[in-house]
């Protein structure tokens, strides 16, 4: 067992009351991150895209999920499919932003060319001039290699190892709290890109699973009473919930019953009734450093202005960037000795939280029961 995960052992049975925190180490710590790269980020599924950007045949999408360059391809079917981002030949990446390839995924360096069902179509020269092919090589044995992928609704996900449970069972704890939800008229209506947030993808997690901060950081953006919260554990279902006696719409404050629902690792969705959902493409790129943006959507067909929706644009750009701060803070707050013992966690509104670390730990330190 490595130090990492002797560390986490000790703190997941030991949690004391009110409970600690994780460890200043497991957000800073680069030996810690590359763990999480092995295990968390490798053996379940992953958030990685929306399908909506794949409309077309040849549509391309580079991704990095655990350190790793994965490409997202909508192939003539209309089907998408995920890779690894590397030409066989010499390893360079083959996409390095989103665009269309047309029907063949070219390597800019030699010209290897690859269908977009990841099969070589071309390897010019590599045997000699005019000689495409030499003794020993197999074409069909030199395609890019997959990576396994669920499509659900308008999310990607994928899982690196290949292992996971059937996503449909995994998400069980999540699908089974969208009961009800018509999506066949959940239609995407704007997009939010906050590129790089210096923090470690848990933060952003854990900030949103939480609704103990929500009065205080969002007094000006939301109306929603932290008494009228309560928190979700439901497995690899993680989140909290708010259910409101007066509805104030989403007009320039959010003040609307809310479900806040995750699926582990890094799945975020929130449900605002009565008709708008918002989901969350959190990338973790290291110990220190988060890439997220944000599909907002319309849940039951209607049309909105251009107004409505550059209102809406505002409204949550103003809330995530306030989240943002308190999430770079606390990344901040680290470094400082205070923060090894992890700080406390409220046994009421943030026992959320300490489910989503415990599921850490448990990847993390080799337990892969959840």
């Amino acid at each position: 067992m490595t130090n990492d995960a002797a560390l986490m052992t000790s703190w997941l049975s030991d949690p004391g009351s009110p409970a600690h925190g994780l460890p200043a180490s497991a957000y800073t710590d680069d030996a810690f991150w590359q763990a999480e790269c092995d295990t968390v980020l490798s053996q379940n599924w992953v958030c990685v895209g929306f399908v909506h950007e794949l409309k077309n045949a040849g549509d391309a999408v580079p991704v990095t999920v655990a350190g790793k360059p994965l490409l997202l391809v909508c192939n003539g079917e209309g089907e998408i499919a995920a890779f690894h981002n590397v030409c066989r030949h010499r390893c360079l990446t083959l996409v390095d932003e989103p665009k269309n390839v047309g029907k063949l995924i070219r390597c800019p360096y030699h010209a290897w060319a690859y269908d977009l069902n990841g099969n070589l179509r071309a390897s010019p020269h590599f045997g000699g001039m005019k000689d495409n092919r030499p003794e020993g090589f197999d074409p069909a044995d030199n395609g890019l290699k997959p990576v396994r992928i669920a499509v659900w609704h308008d999310w990607i996900f994928v899982n690196l190892q290949g292992n996971a449970p059937a996503f449909e069972d995994y998400a069980a704890p999540l699908i089974n709290r969208l009961e009800g939800m018509d999506f066949s008229r959940v239609e995407p209506v704007a997009s939010l890109d906050f590129g790089e947030i210096a923090t470690n993808w848990k933060f952003i997690m854990e900030n949103f699973i939480e609704p103990y901060h929500v009065q205080f950081v969002h007094s000006t953006t939301t109306d929603q009473p932290l008494g009228d919260h309560y928190t979700i554990v439901d497995g690899v279902c993680l989140g909290s919930a708010v259910d409101l006696k007066r509805e104030i719409g989403t007009s320039g404050s959010l003040g609307v019953s809310s479900r806040y629902l995750t699926l582990f690792p890094n799945f975020i969705l929130g449900r605002y009734f009565p008709d708008q959902l918002g989901v969350y493409l959190n990338i973790p790129l290291g110990a220190g450093k988060t890439a997220q943006r944000r599909a907002l959507y319309t849940t039951e067909g209607q049309t909105l202005s251009d107004a409505d929706v550059e209102g809406l644009k505002k409204l949550w750009w103003d809330v995530h960037k306030e989240d943002h701060e308190m999430c770079e803070r606390l990344q901040l707050g680290r470094a400082s000795p205070v923060a090894d013992d992890g700080g406390l966690l409220s046994p009421h509104w943030e026992d959320s939280v300490r489910a989503f670390q415990e599921l850490v730990v448990r990847n993390v330190a080799g337990f892969q029961e959840q």
